[in-house]
């Protein structure tokens, strides 16, 4: 193996070989870190845990739909309903506990402002987890 040089003359084609040794040297200090710690990983703490049984929650909450036709009007799982008795539904829906998720469906059609008012009201009276209902992109 020959090393280049400053002041060689004869030889004007750069060095083709790669020197290894750093990376060699780099790579048994990792390996002997790295013996040297898994000892470590492995040392865990004996403890006696206490243990619990509780039967799994087959509370769910119930799913309430807001729909808005175009035209604007109202529809509280699918029966027809005012602004009035909107807010005291929503009202009565956010005491409930577990509170029941509200999914608002829209006309593509349908304003803008009423889907945010609708948002805003059930916000208001407490409710937490809202939604939206879409239709799958056909193609």
């Amino acid at each position: 193996m020959s090393f280049g040089g400053f002041n060689d003359q004869q030889n004007t084609m750069p060095m083709a070989e790669i020197n290894v040794t750093p990376m060699v040297d780099v790579m048994l200090v990792l390996l002997v870190i790295f013996i040297m710690a898994a000892p470590l990983f492995t040392h865990a703490i004996k403890l006696d845990l206490p243990s619990a049984q509780s039967a799994p929650s087959d509370e769910k909450p119930q799913t309430v739909t807001i729909a808005v036709d175009p035209a604007g009007k109202l529809f509280w799982n699918d029966a027809p309903v005012s602004r009035a008795d909107l807010t005291a539904r929503l009202t009565l829906e956010a005491a409930k506990k577990p509170q029941p998720d509200v999914m608002i469906r829209a006309d593509k059609n349908t304003r803008y402002e009423v889907v945010t008012d609708l948002l805003a009201a059930a916000q208001t009276q407490g409710l937490s987890k809202i939604g939206f209902v879409t239709a799958p992109h056909s193609k």
